[in-house]
């Protein structure tokens, strides 16, 4: 399942898609309607990437809504994130009539999933480790309006070998721009064996625990992508200030050792002190 994902890079470096120079991007459908955030959820307004009509190869991008409505009341409550790839190769229910012609590809710079431990949800990021962009395949609709309205579902697959731990499902990721080319051409309007071969699963992932706040929908913060080990409140921030009340202790310790040290050595001379002290706090005490 994927339930969140990051995209909060600027709108001109999303259009340059890093990562993928093979892909061109011409306009970009209601650019005006998206705004850069690392807490994308479902209904929110997201960018993918759809070629302009079946027969063009040209690519655009465009923003539409996460969630494609079903059923005959169009709720909150009744619309589809994801689609099991298994469903699409069958042609199963409501997706055979988006998958010849309402290809699509998500946007993103990785996807948050929660790890199940006890009765704990622990949050993790997994993206590219080189730093490219993510590109998840994906499924829109339409709506039949004179001003139509655009829906978005991402296609999931089972988790790879090295990611199974943490879920039994992630998105289907486009590994190349010739993957991505394929998936967008529509221009056949039917489906193929072909198109299916891109629901494997992706090996080589970097995938690491994030902050837990991330899991409050409108919750917003760039240091939801960074590992909660390196964050400045987090972990690596706690064993710093172990390690500077253990070198305090140390060097109190020294100076400790030094004075007991020093005692030790002029017992003669402490001892006079402490007479000539006594004898002067008699004197003040008399007088």
């Amino acid at each position: 399942m994927c339930g969140r994902y990051a995209l909060g890079l600027q709108r001109a470096e999303i259009r340059a898609l890093p990562g993928h120079p093979e892909l061109e991007i011409g306009e970009w459908a209601n650019e005006d309607d998206f705004m850069p955030r690392y807490n994308i959820a479902p209904n929110s307004q997201a960018p993918v990437i759809r070629r302009r009509n079946p027969s063009s190869p040209n690519l655009q991008m465009q923003t539409m809504q996460w969630g494609i409505p079903y059923g005959k009341v169009c709720a909150k409550s009744q619309q589809a994130i994801n689609a099991r790839s298994e469903n699409i190769m069958e042609g199963a229910g409501m997706w055979n009539k988006y998958r010849n012609t309402n290809r699509c590809v998500v946007v993103s710079q990785g996807y948050y999933e929660w790890q199940t431990k006890g009765k704990a949800k622990i949050p993790h990021f997994t993206k590219h480790g080189d730093g490219k962009v993510m590109l998840m395949a994906g499924l829109y609709h339409v709506t039949d309006e004179t001003n139509p309205n655009y829906f978005f579902a991402i296609i999931t697959t089972n988790a790879s070998t090295s990611l199974s731990w943490l879920h039994d499902r992630q998105p289907a990721i486009l590994k190349s721009d010739a993957d991505v080319i394929k998936w967008l051409d529509t221009s056949s309007y039917a489906w193929s064996t072909e198109l299916g071969k891109l629901f494997r699963p992706t090996e080589g992932l970097l995938c690491y625990q994030v902050p837990k706040e991330v899991g409050k929908v409108g919750a917003e913060s760039a240091a939801f992508v960074q590992p909660v080990a390196k964050r400045k409140d987090g972990i690596e921030a706690m064993f710093a200030k172990q390690r500077t009340k253990q070198e305090g202790n140390k060097e109190g310790m020294k100076r400790k050792r030094s004075l007991i040290s020093s005692v030790q050595s002029e017992p003669g001379r402490i001892q006079k002190e402490d007479e000539s002290h006594e004898t002067e706090c008699k004197k003040l005490k008399v007088e």
